[in-house]
């Protein structure tokens, strides 16, 4: 059974490991570029922002994982010199900008981390008069944007790919269900703008109260709009601790049968494990970075470390491949917000991506579908920008 509500498992993000940092294509740049003047031909000094000290005992995991993870990156680099400098931000924010002062003061070119939203930005804002770019490991859109980027996997993201295949796939009247919450919000937004993108059509939009009466109630209202609006697909932005057990048995029950209407779900279907047992859940769509990597960057990982990565840990990777692939290209502006957001991306652990000027990121990601309790990917990554599924 499923405790409605309760906090989800950690889960290990997609990975990918060889060709690492590779720039996919030129690094041809227009706009506006700020950032530090660098030297290619020396080690580049690199601050890597970690929750080291944290009264938060899973911090230390965490801290830990994102050093790993940056130094294999390093290893795999092939010639290019990285001087990797770590800070320990307590996870605070003002530890995290006085730390990122600190680094800066020593030579930091660039800042990779921190984790947490409020940290990042306070970092971000503390160097900015200094032309130095922070790549942090948040997924927080509402604080990217001039010297900040973020790398964690985005709703805006996943929503894009999975709208994108849905109305490719004949399913292109999109009913959003969604908590009336922050997070619901954001997923909805995030649903609302990918339609918007991908020229699908919004069958309605139809919140409830997080909350299992919530859910109940909203049930027969759901069913109404998706029949009104004549909806061949439900997306929810709900998670396995959230709604989505509930939703799942309670909507086909109403009469919105997965045998027509096609559900699709903002977040991993397939974490935790057991959420593959649920019935409702069968022939329902999500998005995943590739398994195959996933699981070649967790071997190797535990190859030199003996143990798992932490579920973020890989992006402290794709920050120090991005950087290994620029700096590889000998260019004393390699590290401006210009050469980060080359249109081509880079080759990290979680397979392509590339940085926004906005802010924001693109990344790679496979559509999987669930039969008989196991996942089965139906649309691969693309193994570049432009290919299928872009």
């Amino acid at each position: 059974m499923f405790a409605f509500l309760k906090p989800a498992r950690n889960y290990l993000k997609g990975a990918m490991l060889g060709l690492v940092g590779l720039v996919l294509a030129g690094c041809e740049t227009t706009g506006l570029s700020t950032g530090p003047t660098i030297s290619t031909s020396a080690p580049v000094p690199v601050a890597l922002l970690v929750p080291k000290g944290s009264a938060n005992s899973g911090d230390a995991l965490l801290a830990q994982s994102l050093e790993n993870a940056a130094r294999l990156a390093i290893a795999d680099l092939g010639g290019v010199q990285i001087d990797l400098r770590v800070y320990a931000t307590a996870g605070r924010a003002d530890t995290a900008q006085a730390a990122a002062i600190q680094a800066v003061n020593e030579g930091a070119k660039i800042i990779l981390g921190p984790v947490f939203a409020e940290s990042a930005n306070a970092v971000a804002k503390a160097v900015a008069n200094r032309s130095i770019n922070v790549l942090a490991f948040s997924n927080n859109t509402t604080i990217a944007g001039g010297n900040l980027f973020v790398l964690g996997p985005t709703f805006d993201n996943t929503a894009d790919r999975l709208v994108g295949f849905s109305r490719r796939n004949g399913k292109d009247r999109i009913l959003i269900v969604h908590a009336d919450n922050v997070s619901g919000q954001v997923g909805r937004n995030a649903i609302l703008s990918a339609i918007t993108r991908q020229r699908a059509t919004e069958a309605g939009t139809v919140s409830y109260s997080f909350s299992q009466e919530g859910v109940i109630a909203a049930t027969s209202q759901i069913k109404l709009t998706a029949d009104t609006n004549q909806a061949n697909a439900v997306f929810l932005t709900s998670d396995t601790s959230g709604a989505l057990p509930l939703l799942s048995q309670l909507l086909p029950e109403a009469g919105l049968s997965p045998a027509v209407m096609q559900y699709i779900g903002l977040t991993r279907w397939d974490i935790p494990a057991q959420t593959l047992e649920l019935p409702g859940v069968q022939g329902g769509w999500f998005a995943m970075p590739d398994p195959a990597l996933t699981q070649q960057f967790q071997t190797r990982y535990a190859q030199a470390y003996g143990g798992l990565p932490h579920p973020i840990g890989g992006l402290a990777y794709d920050g120090v491949a991005a950087i290994g692939a620029l700096v590889k290209a000998g260019k004393s502006n390699a590290l401006t917000t210009g050469a980060l957001t080359q249109g081509a991306g880079f080759q990290g652990v979680n397979g392509i991506f590339r940085l926004r000027a906005d802010g924001t990121n693109e990344r790679g990601l496979a559509v999987a579908t669930i039969r008989d309790k196991k996942v089965v990917i139906i649309d691969p990554a693309p193994t570049r920008f432009g290919g299928a599924g872009f």
